[in-house]
């Protein structure tokens, strides 16, 4: 059995991704490598070897730019939770005044217990807390297994 989540171990990573990117990485420095160490033959390659440097590039950029998207999703949908939650756990008073919560700050609070929510709530409106210095004042971790 897993350890139970908490600041220290909350953060996932995912070694398929992880690989992917670095055999990405690898392809841009292998065709960069190939267009400038075959640049001085006299072959007609150059505009190949530029355009596999280009076409490298442009892969690392779309996979960035699709992994990009998906947090932002995740994002959004952790936003729309916490602000459900929030209607539910606080007075419309306080209600009201989280709405000034920022993304960011919503996305840390995403581990605090039902318990320990309206009082962290106050508290990072009145401190302006980060979302790492909201995880760090977390006494009961709620775990989220579901974001890599």
């Amino acid at each position: 059995m897993p350890a139970a989540q908490n600041y220290k171990n909350h953060v996932r990573q995912d070694p398929a991704w992880n690989f992917f990117m670095v055999m990405l990485m690898l392809n841009i420095v292998f065709a960069s490598y190939k267009l400038v160490h075959d640049w001085h033959l006299p072959s007609n390659h150059h505009f190949l070897f530029g355009w596999w440097v280009v076409m490298a590039i442009i892969l690392f950029m779309v996979a960035m730019k699709i992994r990009a998207y998906a947090l932002k999703v995740q994002d959004r949908v952790i936003r729309l939770e916490e602000r459900l939650r929030l209607q539910a756990l606080l007075s419309a008073e306080a209600f009201a005044a989280s709405q000034a919560l920022t993304e960011s700050q919503l996305i840390g609070l995403r581990f605090a217990s039902d318990a320990e929510l309206p009082a962290l709530v106050v508290r990072t409106l009145k401190e302006k807390l980060t979302k790492e210095q909201i995880k760090e004042a977390i006494v009961v971790w709620k775990p989220d297994t579901f974001r890599v």
